[in-house]
C-alpha cells in the first residue's frame, strides 16, 4: 500500500499518471535472477508488458534478455542496451521490413509461427548474405484455463505451429540453406496461476524434444515461453511473485539434454505489480440501483477491464478509512458504454476530488493506453 508521504506528493500532482514503485521492481528483478541462475534459466523479458524507458533500463541492467513481438520492439531493446544476442522476436505477422531489420541487427533468434515463415525468412537473408538462428513456436494444445482472449496455446488459437505441421516444417527446414534450427518455442497463454499447468506444459515440451531428435535435429533451446501470473486481488500480501516454485517446477519435471538451455519470456511476473494508476474523482452520481465514481482515467489509460474484464484493486487514498463503505461502479469519463475500471467495488465513501489508485497496473496498462476522445497520452511518476 502506498505511504502517506507518498499520497501526500500524489495530492499536488495533475492527474492521472502511473506510479511506478523503482525499489519494489528491483525486489522483484532480484528474486527472479537468483531463482532462476539456480537452475541455469535464461529470462527474456516480453517488451509487450511495458516499455516505460525507466523500467526498460532496469531490467536491462539486471541482465535479463529481451522478448520482442514487433520491429519497434527490437529497436526499442537494442536503444535501451539489451544485447542483440539476447534478442529475441516472435510474433505471428512479422512483416519483411521488420525480419530485415532483425536480421540486420544480428538478434540472437526468430520464433517461427508458420511454415510459410520460415521460407520467407530463408529468403529475406539468403540475398543478404546471412544465416538466421529460428525456433519454431509450437502449439502444444494446452489449456492455461485462463480467460479465452489470453489464452495462445490451443489448436483454435492463431499463434503457433500445429503438431500436425512439423513434418512439413522439416522438409522447409532441410531445403533452406540459410537457416539453423535452434530450438522449439511455446506460449500457451497469460496470468496462469495454477502452476500445474506448467507441469503439462513440461510434458508436452519433452515429448516434441525428443521428436525433433528423432528427426536428426539437436536442439540448442527449449523456450517455455511465460504466463506466469500475479495476485491481482491481494497485491499487498503478494508483492513478488514465487520465483522459486514456479522454476522448480520446469528444473524438475521438463527433460533436458546435456548443454541444452531453458529460456523463459516473462513480462506480466516482472512488472505488473510495482505500477500503479493514480486518477482522481471527477463527479459522484448515485441512484436508486447504482452508484458510480466518475474518474479522470478510463478505458484509454487502462484498457484491461473493458478488454477482456479484468479485475483491478481500487482504493481510494483520500478517504476516510472508518468512513462507512458503499458499493460504486468506477468508471472513466470517455464517451463509450465499456468504459469501466470495476463493478460493484466497495470504497469508504467517496467524494469528488478524492484520490484513487488502481493497483497491480504496470503490465499491460500504460502500453496499451491511447488518444482517443483526443485524450492526453497518460504520463510517468516514479518512487525514485
Amino acid at each position: 500500500m502506498l505511504d502517506h508521504n507518498t499520497v501526500a506528493r500524489f495530492e499536488a500532482l495533475d492527474t492521472p499518471f502511473y506510479y511506478y514503485d523503482l525499489e519494489l521492481l528491483q525486489k522483484t528483478l532480484a528474486s527472479c535472477k537468483v531463482a532462476s541462475d539456480k537452475y541455469g534459466f535464461h529470462v527474456h523479458y516480453a517488451f509487450k508488458a511495458n516499455f516505460n524507458e525507466r523500467v526498460l533500463k532496469a531490467i536491462q541492467q539486471i541482465g535479463f534478455g529481451a522478448d520482442c513481438v514487433s520491429g519497434n520492439e527490437v529497436k526499442k531493446a537494442i536503444e535501451i542496451g539489451f544485447d542483440p544476442g539476447k534478442v529475441v522476436f516472435a510474433g505471428v505477422g512479422k512483416s519483411d521490413r521488420e525480419i530485415i531489420e532483425g536480421l540486420e541487427n544480428d538478434i540472437y533468434c526468430f520464433n517461427v509461427e508458420s511454415v510459410q515463415e520460415l521460407g520467407i525468412i530463408n529468403d529475406l537473408a539468403a540475398k543478404r548474405g546471412k544465416t538466421a538462428r529460428v525456433a519454431i513456436r509450437i502449439n502444444p494444445n494446452v489449456d492455461a484455463h485462463t480467460h479465452h482472449y489470453i489464452t495462445t496455446g490451443l489448436e483454435e488459437n492463431k499463434f503457433g505451429v500445429n503438431q500436425w505441421e512439423l513434418k512439413t516444417c522439416v522438409e522447409e527446414l532441410r531445403k533452406s540453406s540459410n537457416l539453423q534450427l535452434i530450438g522449439i518455442h511455446f506460449h500457451i497463454g497469460s496470468q496462469i496461476t495454477n502452476l500445474d499447468i506448467f507441469k503439462s506444459l513440461c510434458v508436452k515440451a519433452n515429448e516434441l524434444s525428443q521428436w525433433f531428435e528423432e528427426h536428426g535435429f539437436q536442439l540448442q533451446i527449449l523456450n517455455v515461453g511465460g504466463g506466469f501470473g500475479v495476485d491481482y486481488y491481494n497485491p499487498d500480501e503478494s508483492p513478488v511473485n514465487d520465483f522459486e516454485s514456479y522454476f522448480e517446477i520446469f528444473n524438475k519435471f521438463l527433460e533436458r539434454k546435456p548443454n541444452q538451455e531453458v529460456h523463459f519470456e516473462l513480462g506480466r511476473a516482472l512488472v505488473a505489480q510495482c505500477g500503479n494508476l493514480i486518477s482522481r474523482i471527477l463527479y459522484v452520481k448515485n441512484g436508486l440501483k447504482k452508484n458510480f465514481l466518475i474518474l479522470d482515467a478510463g478505458m484509454t489509460e487502462l484498457m484491461r477491464p473493458a478488454l477482456y474484464q479484468a479485475y483491478h484493486k481500487i482504493q481510494n487514498l483520500s478517504a476516510d478509512k472508518n468512513a462507512e463503505t458503499v458499493k460504486y461502479d468506477v468508471v472513466g469519463p470517455i464517451c463509450e458504454s465499456t468504459d469501466w475500471l470495476g463493478k460493484e467495488v466497495e470504497l469508504p465513501l467517496s467524494k469528488r476530488g478524492d484520490l484513487v489508485v488502481l493497483r497491480t497496473a504496470g503490465a499491460y496498462g500504460q502500453v496499451m493506453a491511447s488518444g482517443y476522445n483526443l485524450r492526453d497520452i497518460v504520463r510517468s511518476e516514479y518512487s525514485s
